[in-house]
Order: C-alpha cells, then sequence, then structure tokens
C-alpha cells in the first residue's frame, strides 16, 4: 500500500499548489466582476483532470525520469567509459573527450522541449492569433532547438569550469543586436518563448542533469557548477526563435523575384496563346 499513500500524499501537494490560483479565479470571477461561472461542471471537470495529471506526471519524474537521467549522466562521465580506466579518477579534465555528453544533453533538451505543454499552448494561439503566419511545427522546432544549443553548451560551461556569466552577457548582447534588426511580429514571441521553456518537464530533466554532470566530473562543485542550465535553456531559444524569423524573411525576398519573374513569364505565354486564339477566330470569321 505504500503506492497508494504515495500518491495521496502527492495529490496534497498538487492540490496545495492549485488551489490558491484557483480560488484567485474564481474570487476575481464573483467578487470583483460578480458575474456568475461559466459552464461550472465543466469547469469543476477540468480542474480535477489537472489535479490528476500533475499529479502523476509529477510522480513519473521522480520514480522514471530523474533516476534515468541521473543514471546516464553517471555512466557518460565514468572514467571507464571516457578514458577506458577503471577503479581511479582521472584528474586531468578534456572536454573534448565528454562527445556523448553534448550529444545526450542536446538530444534530452530538445526532446523535453518538443514536449513541454506550455510551449504547446503558446504556439498554438501564436498560430491562431497571426492566422496562420506563425507555424505551429516551425516555432517549436526553432525553440528546441535553442534549447538543445543551449544545454550542450551549458555541459561544456560545467566540464570546462568556466564562468557563467561569460556567457549569459554574450547571449544577451547578441539578443539585443538580433532585436534591433528582427521581425517586429516575432520579438515579442521570441521573448516569450525564452520563458515558456521552464516548464514542468524541461527543468526538472535539465536540473538533475547539471547537478548530476557536475556530480560526476572531477573538480567541478555542485553548487557552484550544478546550477545554470536553465539560464542557458531559457536564453537560447529567444536567440533560434529571432534568427529562425529573420532567415525566413531572408528566403521570403530572394525568393520573391524569382516568383515574379516566373509569374511574368507565364502571364507572356497567357497573352500570346489568348492573342493566338483571338487570331484564329478572326481568320475563321473572315473566311
Amino acid at each position: 500500500m505504500g503506492w497508494l499513500h504515495e500518491f495521496v500524499a502527492a495529490i496534497q501537494g498538487t492540490l496545495r499548489d492549485v488551489l490558491p490560483i484557483a480560488l484567485i479565479i474564481v474570487g476575481f470571477q464573483v467578487f470583483v466582476l460578480r458575474r456568475r461561472i461559466p459552464n461550472l461542471a465543466r469547469v469543476l471537470r477540468g480542474f480535477l483532470y489537472v489535479t490528476v495529471g500533475m499529479t502523476l506526471f509529477l510522480l513519473g519524474l521522480q520514480h522514471a525520469l530523474f533516476p534515468l537521467g541521473r543514471l546516464m549522466v553517471e555512466q557518460l562521465t565514468d572514467p571507464a567509459f571516457i578514458y577506458g580506466v577503471y577503479g581511479s579518477v582521472v584528474a586531468d579534465v578534456e572536454w573534448w573527450q565528454y562527445k556523448w555528453v553534448y550529444v545526450f544533453a542536446a538530444t534530452i533538451g530538445f526532446s523535453t522541449t518538443i514536449a513541454e505543454p506550455a510551449l504547446i499552448a503558446v504556439a498554438k494561439k501564436a498560430h491562431q492569433v497571426s492566422g496562420g503566419a506563425i507555424s505551429m511545427r516551425g516555432l517549436r522546432m526553432a525553440v528546441a532547438t535553442g534549447v538543445a544549443i543551449g544545454i550542450a553548451l551549458g555541459c561544456f560551461r560545467i566540464i570546462t569550469g568556466t564562468p557563467l556569466h561569460y556567457y549569459i552577457i554574450a547571449g544577451y548582447i547578441m539578443v539585443i543586436i538580433q532585436t534591433l534588426f528582427a521581425p517586429r511580429l516575432i520579438i515579442a514571441l521570441a521573448y516569450d518563448s525564452g520563458g515558456v521553456t521552464t516548464g514542468l518537464v524541461t527543468v526538472p530533466l535539465v536540473a538533475a542533469l547539471g547537478l548530476g554532470l557536475a556530480g560526476t566530473v572531477p573538480g567541478r562543485s555542485v553548487i557552484i557548477d550544478g546550477f545554470g542550465l536553465i539560464a542557458f535553456a531559457s536564453l537560447f531559444p529567444i536567440m533560434a526563435v529571432i534568427g529562425y524569423a529573420q532567415l525566413a524573411e531572408w528566403w521570403a525576398r530572394r525568393t520573391r523575384p524569382a516568383r515574379s519573374a516566373d509569374d511574368l513569364f507565364m502571364q507572356v505565354r497567357r497573352l500570346s496563346a489568348h492573342r493566338a486564339t483571338t487570331l484564329k477566330d478572326r481568320k475563321d470569321k473572315d473566311r
């Protein structure tokens, strides 16, 4: 019955987290706006779904994804795997020998971001509001690519032990430069895309990855080096989305003249065919 007690404790914790949000919304609806809650039965059913779903999701993270991610990091950073040395810890750390760590970090960052519920919601709303101009798939792929690059670079920072603020300052300088030349349609969405990556799926796995990596790489501190990957996961999607919009705009400008030439050629052909038909009809009429 241990699993039942754990489930009850988890659902109580979820209720403590969700109830204040629900009370604030209901309080404003009833006491400030002074209106009844529309579709009350459906709202209560949705609240139940959210509570049970979040509970099961958090239990799944705790029992499956966290231990699996920690185990993968420990195995990928094991000296027996990297150096072929058993037993003793190797003192010298060479960043290129952790290539599989970078691959694992990029793939886990990409996959968790694609599955992030907050990103799916934002991409769906952006697609609806823009009238289809912003692609859901394109936005999600751009954000996930940015997270993958950011987490891989963050793992490089942990392995090499370089200061975190160097990367963050350089990254935001790059974001400011991109913002000056980016289409206005995408700027606000790009900045929001950096925030939606810090959701239920991405944050726990990325935090576990950073802590596990800092705890297994020789000479690294879990407190000093273990944290900071979430900052990378928030910064690089902004750069990726703005870069995606800039590339799309550049490609549209590049292909527009070619399309105009093609349209002109087709128009000339249609006019020539119409003229030939008109001349033939006139000859037939004269006869």
